[in-house]
């Protein structure tokens, strides 16, 4: 493993059992990802993202194959591990959002806060921290149905951030956004990025994957393509 290799997948197998039939949604797929790559997983619906996705944020676990997240072989860790790892390693943004609808964008961003066992005093001053690095010093007060999409996403990438995580994962982040808001909140990530952390993003959008430096093409399970993005010539 990469000395500054952040995940190593490999021979990563996942299958479902539908009835009796086997459904093999990831076949044997190696890759790692070094410490600040912004890398975008795409393919169509079917190819597998959501589920490698799924994998990487320690939602699911593999069939076979083998997962290393910062030197540690996720399938040795126990619940209690996995559930401290995504609580404090790595950061989501979901397309829906999923904020709490009857509490505040400070209350929203502080959450992650409560269980990595901040005081309440350390929890809004650094909810209140990250809700000003997005843009929205003004909007803490305010519930997610007083928020625009974008606002509310913004809302989500600062809960995703609140906790300095190693790794930010990103599920079509813009899926529910229209072209102008899809692009501020690309603005976002890329800044985010530069600050050093390290950003897998998943998407069907080819414009969207554009803002990463690496894009990784599934296609029925397996990696079609796996390549450094010419639009962008560094890591900078």
């Amino acid at each position: 493993m990469s000395q500054e290799a952040i995940i190593k997948i490999d021979q990563l197998v996942r299958n479902f059992k539908l009835g009796k039939q086997l459904i093999k949604v990831l076949k044997e797929i190696s890759f790692s990802i070094e410490r600040n790559e912004y890398v975008a997983l795409m393919g169509p619906s079917g190819s597998g993202k959501s589920t490698l996705m799924n994998i990487l944020g320690c939602l699911d676990t593999p069939t076979a194959g083998e997962y290393w997240l910062n030197k540690q072989m996720v399938s040795q860790l126990t619940e209690d591990e996995l559930a401290e790892i995504r609580n404090k390693e790595i950061g989501f943004v979901f397309q829906t959002f999923n904020l709490l609808p009857r509490s505040t964008a400070l209350d929203n961003v502080a959450l992650p806060l409560i269980y990595a066992g901040y005081s309440k005093q350390e929890r809004e001053e650094r909810a209140k921290e990250v809700l000003d690095q997005v843009g929205l010093a003004d909007r803490i007060k305010h519930k997610p149905n007083e928020l625009s999409g974008g606002q509310r996403q913004r809302v989500a990438v600062a809960r995703a951030i609140v906790n300095n995580p190693s790794i930010i994962l990103a599920d079509e982040p813009t899926g529910n956004l229209d072209s102008k808001t899809s692009y501020e909140i690309m603005a976002l990530f890329d800044e985010i990025h530069k600050k050093g952390n390290t950003i897998i993003l998943v998407t069907h959008e080819e414009d969207i994957a554009q803002h990463a430096h690496r894009i990784i093409r599934l296609k029925d399970g397996e990696i079609e393509k796996d390549e450094m993005n010419k639009s962008i010539s560094s890591f900078a």
